[in-house]
């Protein structure tokens, strides 16, 4: 039986490799293998560096999800109605992207290297088949938005506020249910601990997770009301807020409960599941309400 079914694996992967061969995906399968040498060095050294890190650990999982978008947007390009290309405009986006990547990896900055893929697809995808079916691939190619890691200067600025909101609001509600917890800029005191609100905790780049999250959430539902996509859209940053604090919550009950080894150990990565978790409780909640009060202000229909 298991014989059976790696030959029936086998025979699945020689038929994806003989279609990739064909002579009208050849062109397509040169591009890949371009594109992979240009970004796969790019993606070892995220991997090393700037990804192994609690701030922008999502970042992995943001690449397999705009992998993944682009792959299943494949479909919609092959069914949307043929246009021509446009090499005019196509290879000013290609020569940006590639110019932008070369001097991002020669001056070591992440933000030009990485973000050039953008514009460098969608020369691509223009030179070899037409703005009709980059219009297709417009939501893929935004999300990519979410891969490009943000200045420090940018991400200091910002980052600080939002920690300290965090904070205020987590020290009240604890404070609101009878817990002995004050507040010190972003350290909260409770009990015999102290606990410091870190960037990963409640920084921009959870933000920036929190947001691709809502916006991968509202492409795949494909609401028909553009009142609900909008209202949607809008209430992702205070969801993001919200789930940040819960995340902050749960941290320190679980460090004044357990310990400071519970809440700096396996509870802590398990704290940062409860958040994603949490953010999408959240949106689909809402998502409900803005549904329901769509319906109940509608006009009823004359008998």
């Amino acid at each position: 039986m298991a014989v059976r079914g790696g030959a029936t694996w086998s025979s699945d992967l020689a038929a994806v490799a003989r279609s990739l061969w064909l002579p009208g995906n050849r062109p397509w399968l040169l591009l890949g293998v371009g594109v992979l040498g240009m970004y796969v060095p790019t993606v070892v050294g995220l991997l090393r560096t700037v990804w192994s890190s609690d701030e922008q650990g999502h970042g992995p999982i943001v690449l397999a999800i705009a992998v993944w978008l682009i792959w299943r947007a494949r479909a919609l390009v092959n069914e949307t109605s043929s246009s021509a290309p446009a090499p005019l405009f196509a290879w000013p986006l290609i020569l940006f992207g590639a110019l932008t990547h070369a001097i991002g990896g020669a001056m070591d900055v992440l933000m030009l290297e990485v973000g050039s893929v953008i514009p460098l697809l969608a020369g691509l995808v223009l030179l070899m088949r037409g703005p009709k079916q980059l219009a297709a691939m417009w939501f893929p190619l935004l999300f990519m938005v979410f891969l490009v890691p943000l200045p420090g200067v940018v991400v200091d600025a910002l980052t600080q506020p939002m920690k300290l909101g965090v904070s205020v609001v987590a020290e009240h509600v604890l404070y609101w249910f009878g817990y002995p917890i004050s507040r010190s800029g972003v350290i909260l005191q409770i009990g015999p601990y102290q606990l410091l609100v870190a960037d990963a905790c409640a920084g921009l780049h959870t933000l920036f997770t929190l947001e691709a999250l809502g916006l991968l959430y509202l492409n795949l539902v494909r609401h028909s009301s553009t009142l609900r996509n909008v209202v949607l859209a809008i209430l992702i940053v205070p969801i993001s807020f919200t789930a940040n604090v819960i995340r902050v919550i749960i941290l320190t009950l679980i460090t004044y409960h357990f310990g400071d080894a519970a809440g700096q150990g396996f509870l802590h990565g398990f704290a940062g599941m409860v958040l994603f978790l949490a953010a999408l409780v959240l949106i689909i909640s809402l998502d409900s309400l803005i549904r329901v009060s769509l319906v109940r202000g509608q006009p009823s229909k004359p008998a």
